[in-house]
């Protein structure tokens, strides 16, 4: 099993041909209303990548949070650790554009409210083969749930997003760190990737760094350098590209996967999803990756 202690949003989704400069109007020609946060995008990529998922984070009260909670359960992951709280749900203001772009707006809702694990969500955690953090939630919540998973030994796979400074306290408790070339970049100042990732492994065992059309590269204290294209395809929306890809990738790696196989693996569902419109719509299942590959 891997556990996912993360955000859980509506996404609301306004499809474009260009997004709107500043102080400009533009007529969208679709709009959609989909389940999605970065937690909640992972443990559904995860889920139809072939594996248990237990989901630990928060909804509100309203409408959304319950067809938050409806969707998680459909794609097979355990929302039973899925709080409710008093007032609305975290929801994201998505443009899409024709190129396949986004840009986004995120509003925490009910994320904001997550604290750190409770001795039932530390459990399910210890439980746990992996488990999965993005920043969404509010960083004390996060790196308590760090904490509890490098206290009973199990592997952190943290996604910085949205970028912001890190505390050691945190990075301590990360065995794998999957940022995008951009965040690499805010992360350490270097803006080779290559160079990043040696930054980064001066505070983590392991750096996965997604590079969009290009690929990802991977490192490791003990030496080994990976790089693996992207798979070519026609993008329709790359809204969920990221969380589809650690999702996978996290699977992978609980199966015992060396390096390379994984971000292949990772790689192709990430591909899959850029196909599809919408975020955790778009994931592809395990059959789906396995025909791809």
């Amino acid at each position: 099993m891997i556990s996912v202690f993360g955000s859980a949003n509506m996404d609301l989704v306004a499809y474009v041909d260009r997004a709107p400069k500043r102080g400009e109007t533009v007529t969208g020609r679709l709009f959609r209303t989909v389940p999605g946060g970065k937690g909640a995008n992972q443990a559904i990529a995860a889920a139809r990548a072939g594996t248990e998922v237990a989901f630990i984070g928060a909804v509100g009260d309203d409408g959304f949070g319950a067809e938050i909670r409806e969707t998680l359960a459909v794609a097979g992951v355990d929302v039973e650790r899925l709080r409710q709280v008093p007032g609305p749900s975290g929801i994201a203001h998505i443009v899409v554009d024709d190129d396949g772009g986004n840009s986004i707006i995120v509003v925490p809702g009910a994320n904001g409210l997550v604290t750190a694990p409770s001795e039932e969500e530390r459990a399910v955690i210890a439980a746990s083969r992996a488990v999965l953090l993005q920043l969404e939630l509010p960083m004390k919540a996060v790196i308590g749930a760090a904490r509890a998973a490098r206290e009973a030994g199990v592997p952190v796979v943290l996604t910085p997003a949205p970028a912001q400074p890190l505390p050691d306290e945190l990075l301590d408790a990360v065995a794998l760190i999957v940022p995008n070339e951009h965040e690499a970049a805010a992360l350490t100042g270097a803006t080779d990737p290559g160079d990043a990732l040696d930054r980064l492994l001066e505070r983590v065992p392991e750096v996965v760094i997604t590079l969009g059309s290009e690929g990802a590269l991977y490192g490791s204290r003990a030496g080994e350098r990976v790089r693996v294209p992207a798979v070519r395809v026609e993008a329709v929306d790359t809204t969920a590209a990221g969380d589809t890809f650690v999702g996978a990738l996290a699977v992978a790696r609980a199966e015992g996967r060396p390096a390379e196989e994984a971000l292949r693996f990772a790689s192709a569902a990430a591909a899959l999803s850029v196909q599809r419109p919408g975020a955790s719509t778009s994931m592809p299942s395990r059959a789906e990756i396995d025909a791809a590959l």
